[in-house]
């Protein structure tokens, strides 16, 4: 009974069930803008769009009805390139048809839910993004939005006719921003002390305050730089000492604070302790001229500081942005250690790369230095003052993590124009400005007004010049949140991190509620729930995960046995914590702790019943697993 409801529950509220590849999906890049630039461009893309019909956005595409994401049968476009109807067919008679192996790779693209490059369009781009940092004149504040960042939206509103949204009350308020700074909800006693306060500057004090808990905050923020930054405690590459850890450097990076051009520094120009990074993984076996450690070191360089995607680059100039062959080349010839010959599409060109910086104008690298020296020029480069890139990259990364959605959307593609140039340059100066520190820049974020608005709902369809701000949107629980978050409401943590986990953890200071203090998911081995929840196997860089819900995740959450597991044991728990509890109690104690607020109305009627007059473990267990099912639960609102 639990599995069947929860499964259509997650299917009707959480979120489209994304059906799993069992082949291989398309290759947008290499398959179809090739395709659809020979065969469609000329009369769909740029301004002409016969028909109706354009091309130049996955999103235009779906606006025309042209096609229909899962089944090619009934998209036009499959039937026009198929028909034996002259005055119907695409092409037109004049031009060439598609032969059959192009309508079948049109196909499965169709079939396969119109796979596409985040960020592309045919639409040859009129935005060319700038390199150096731009001082921003804010504008005028009104009364009590005198925070620059509401300054420069308040202004981004008015020009584009938004209604701001208004503020969250408190308790939703401390429910966001316990989850986004330290990843984990606040206790009972927090969230009940933080609501009756009637201090005026209560919201600035407990971001603060959060921040200041140096532990909690590096164990939340550990999983975004884990993705970034391809650390993992075991996998691929760890046996043969074909890949390195860089966990207790980056641990104590975290916990210090250190600033972040110092921190990419350290990375690029590595130190024992941090040279993981760019040493990537050495694939066993024969690989692809593309993926070569060398030309992985470019590619992570390019899409981890300055949101550059250099993989289609290193094997072609690429398709989908302005990066060329010798651009990625000729970054990853600054860490080789021989000769580095260039191949195009894995073939060799009789060529070798020449040592290149991606941004010239702001200096060379000597290429007959040694390597180290290169790599110090490298990293000198990279966070040169003159550098705006890499400061818009991480601001961007920021907003993104609190806000739901960059300031330029994706994350990996700043090419794109920002829907607020103003409010991306303004950010990336106050970042360097203030010695490049995280935590003061998400302080800062986090204590605006625009943080503190109600969510909007989920816009992430809309892509490039069409896209409008209009608040913060609805985030998704991590993997590793989600966890957590049960782990504190069950008391079911495990007992110490992975044996991997190299290097002891400090301890907590008294100051932070023994709820909170256990060993978090981001210390532990990733087991199959947290893997099919979206935490990566991190053998590619991984900045954004998957936002919908998948069929494996509604499986596992509806009735795998790691979550029936822990559930169990937290009911358990929960009646051995409190043996005398009524149901009503135990009914409030799961809402609140799991929420952050009091079950209302029916739902509290539902709940008691559901836990019966004599509680016992399984009807505990029963309501615990229906709230976390629960949207409310599930989302960061």
């Amino acid at each position: 009974m639990r599995s069947l409801f929860t499964l259509a529950a997650l299917v009707l509220t959480v979120g489209s069930v994304a059906a799993q590849p069992e082949v291989k999906k398309t290759d947008f890049a290499h398959d179809i803008v090739p395709l659809l630039k020979a065969k469609c461009a000329k009369c769909h893309t740029n301004g002409t769009y016969k028909g109706a019909v354009s091309f130049d956005t996955r999103e235009e595409l779906l606006k025309s009805k042209a096609a229909v994401p899962g089944k090619s049968a009934m998209s036009e476009i499959h039937k026009r390139v198929t028909t034996k109807e002259d005055e119907s067919r695409m092409p037109p008679p004049k031009a060439e048809p598609l032969n059959a192996k192009e309508v079948a790779v049109l196909a499965k693209w169709i079939d396969d839910g119109l796979p596409w490059e985040p960020g592309f369009s045919f639409k040859p781009a009129t935005y060319i993004a700038p390199l150096k940092p731009r001082k921003v004149t804010l504008p005028p504040a009104k009364a009590g939005r005198e925070h620059p960042i509401d300054r420069i939206i308040d202004a981004y509103f008015s020009a584009n006719k938004v209604t701001a949204p208004e503020q969250f009350d408190d308790a939703a308020f401390a429910r966001r921003v316990y989850f986004d700074l330290i990843g984990l909800p606040p206790t009972a006693a927090e969230l009940e002390a933080f609501v009756l306060s009637k201090n005026a500057t209560k919201r600035t004090e407990l971001v603060e305050r959060l921040l200041a808990e140096d532990r909690s905050y590096t164990d939340h923020w550990l999983a975004f730089w884990n993705d970034a930054l391809r650390n993992e405690y075991r996998g691929t590459g760890y046996i043969d000492g074909g890949r390195k850890q860089i966990t207790a450097w980056l641990y104590k990076s975290l916990l210090e604070n250190k600033p972040y051009d110092k921190f990419a520094r350290e990375l690029i120009s590595p130190t024992p302790d941090s040279e993981g990074f760019a040493k990537g993984i050495k694939w066993r076996g024969e690989v692809n001229a593309s993926q070569i450690v060398e030309l992985q070191f470019s590619q992570n360089i390019g899409q981890v500081f300055f949101g550059a995607n250099l993989k289609c680059a290193s094997c072609h100039d690429s398709f989908i942005d302005s990066w060329k062959l010798d651009d990625a080349y000729g970054l990853a010839a600054v860490i080789a250690d021989k000769p580095l010959a260039v191949h195009r599409c894995d073939k060799p060109t009789g060529k070798t790369a020449s040592v290149k910086f991606l941004f010239p104008e702001l200096g060379g690298i000597d290429a007959t230095a040694p390597k180290a020296k290169r790599l110090e020029q490298l990293a000198a480069l990279v966070t040169h003052p003159d550098n705006g890139r890499f400061t818009r990259t991480m601001a961007n990364r920021v907003w993104h993590r609190l806000m739901g959605r960059g300031i330029v959307h994706p994350v990996d593609v700043m090419g794109n124009r920002p829907w607020s140039e103003d409010l991306l340059d303004y950010l990336a100066v106050y970042f360097a400005e203030n010695k490049f520190d995280l935590k003061k820049l998400m302080e800062h974020i986090a204590t605006s007004h625009a943080y503190q608005s109600k969510a909007v709902p989920l816009a992430k369809e809309i892509a490039g010049d069409g896209y409008v701000f209009r608040g913060p949107e609805l985030k998704r629980l991590s993997a590793e949140q989600f966890t957590d978050a049960i782990w504190m409401l069950t008391n079911t943590a495990p007992l110490k991190q992975s044996a991997a986990f190299q290097g002891p953890l400090p301890a907590f200071p008294a100051s932070v509620p023994k709820e909170r203090q256990f060993v978090r998911t981001t210390l532990v081995d990733c087991d199959p729930l947290m893997r099919s929840l979206g935490r990566p196997n991190r053998e590619q860089v991984v900045t954004t995960r998957p936002e919908q819900l998948s069929t494996l995740q509604a499986l596992d959450l509806a009735n795998g046995q790691i979550l029936t597991t822990t559930l169990d044991r937290g009911a358990a728990n929960i009646l051995k914590a409190n043996p005398k509890a009524t149901p009503e109690e135990l009914v409030e104690f799961v809402f609140v702790r799991a929420l952050s607020r009091k079950p209302v109305g029916a739902e509290r009627e539902a709940a008691k019943r559901l836990l019966g007059d004599k509680v016992s473990t399984e009807s505990l267990a029963d309501l615990l697993w229906a709230v976390v099912m629960l949207p409310e639960f599930q989302l960061v609102r």
